[in-house]
């Protein structure tokens, strides 16, 4: 018995080499590039990192000026922090900072071409946002097609009740009564006790003659 067994082990040595023999660039090819993959992957994550830490390091002083409220300052900064880290979530944060300084001083077009940056290229967290500001520039400017197009595309439904409040001035704004009740009923009802768009929705249904 043990020799059989010797001879078949030996032919599964034998055959084992011969499958080496055959395959092994195959097998090192396919290790080397996994070794590659992971160290490109390891080396991904870091760069990652690293850039998100260069742009929060950067966008800094666009907190600083905020609270120190040198608008102007915060201003200039936040076009460097675009400059230089445009795929940062501190990007859009700025672009954001942008946005409203260029609403405040009234210019509706340059603040919705800042919003529109940040609904195409800003960090996912900041699309709603700025989807339901740039509803309310182009509501500024009468442009009611273009502001109703703007809310369809929100798929964030943490900004739910801010959209049906805007959409409901939208159709306030065009004498369309029972669409803006509906819309702030709608508000009203996606909202929940601690959203402050609660109130102010119930504020301007009441308004309206549709309070409860």
């Amino acid at each position: 018995m043990s020799g059989s067994y010797d001879f078949e082990e030996q032919e599964r040595i034998a055959e084992l080499r011969a499958w080496w023999e055959d395959n092994r660039w195959y097998v090192i090819a396919a290790l080397t590039a996994a070794v590659i993959a992971f160290i490109g992957y390891r080396g991904y994550v870091w760069w990652q990192q690293k850039a998100q830490a260069d742009a929060a390091a950067a966008y800094g002083p666009v907190a600083d000026a905020l609270a120190a409220n040198d608008r102007k300052k915060a201003g200039d900064v936040a076009k460097v922090v675009i400059d230089k880290h445009p795929r940062s979530f501190y990007a859009s944060e700025s672009a954001l900072v942008l946005a409203k300084d260029a609403f405040d001083a009234g210019n509706l077009d340059e603040a919705a071409k800042q919003l529109r940056w940040v609904i195409e290229h800003g960090a996912e967290v900041h699309r709603g946002l700025a989807r339901t500001r740039l509803a309310s520039v182009l509501l500024d400017q009468k442009k009611y097609d273009e502001a109703l197009k703007a809310l369809d595309g929100n798929t964030d439904e943490a900004y739910a009740p801010m959209v049906a409040d805007v959409r409901g001035d939208i159709m306030f704004a065009q004498n369309r009564m029972d669409e803006a009740r509906a819309a702030y009923k709608a508000a009203v009802d996606k909202a929940d006790a601690h959203n402050p768009v609660k109130q102010i929705a119930q504020t301007k249904l009441a308004a309206l003659g549709g309070g409860q």
